[in-house]
């Protein structure tokens, strides 16, 4: 079972995000997705950002997560 949890970007070089899940960085292609800037939220899927969030959505769903006591990554 997948399920999509909200990472941080904390930086930008180039069309490679780097992206924060609860201090986890890992590196995401920007190619699918325009319009993403340093301190967004967004989902990533199989290397790459597919969504943005705006940021209350992105910490009620992290709340939701935390609330169901789940690993993630």
């Amino acid at each position: 079972m997948c399920i999509a949890v909200p990472g941080k970007v904390t930086k930008i070089e180039g069309d490679v995000a780097f992206v924060s899940f609860g201090g986890s960085m890992r590196q995401a292609s920007l190619d699918l997705q325009e319009d993403v800037r340093e301190g967004d939220y967004v989902i990533v899927h199989a290397g790459f950002v597919i969504r943005r969030l705006d940021e209350k959505e992105a910490l009620e769903t992290l709340e939701l997560i935390k609330g169901m006591n789940l690993e993630v990554y």
